[in-house]
């Protein structure tokens, strides 16, 4: 197969992830939870059952990796307001509640996770320190007379 071939290929997959899966996740930080989620622990690999299916699991292994990538930078450019809105968007769809959720991530920092496996330490360090600040607040705001448990 040429490589035009390949990119065309490539590219379909990833149209249909983002029109059947990705689209459909309201929150940017909602699609890294999801890709990350997708990320096998042990090696690094994306699997998605259904795009291996119609691709093959490289083509959909790509697709994912680039989409994760693709939405980690989104997340990194936008305003720290326009992150935090995020958040609390993606916070307030989980299971617990707001301040059940937030207690458990200053202990457990689940949010370490969604990074790109390919993020530079520049990228991992600017994620980091913007969505501790952004959980502080939120915990703040949440719970104005508890202690920052992250403290």
């Amino acid at each position: 197969m040429d490589q035009a071939a390949v990119d065309q290929l490539r590219d379909k997959a990833l149209r249909d992830l983002w029109n059947r899966t990705l689209g459909q996740v309201s929150t940017n930080f909602g699609r890294l939870a999801y890709l990350c989620s997708l990320r096998d622990a042990n090696t690094g690999r994306y699997e998605h059952f259904g795009l291996a299916q119609i691709y093959s699991r490289e083509e959909a292994d790509q697709a994912l990796r680039w989409s994760h990538a693709q939405t980690f930078g989104e997340w990194l450019n936008s305003p720290l307001a326009q992150q935090k809105t995020d958040l609390e968007d993606y916070l307030d769809n989980l299971e617990g509640g707001r301040q059940i959720v937030l207690q458990a991530w200053a202990v457990l920092k689940p949010y370490l996770n969604v990074i790109p496996v390919d993020a530079s330490e520049a990228q991992r360090q600017l994620f980091i320190t913007d969505l501790e600040i952004i959980l502080d607040l939120l915990r703040s705001e949440t719970s104005p007379s508890l202690p920052n448990p992250a403290a």
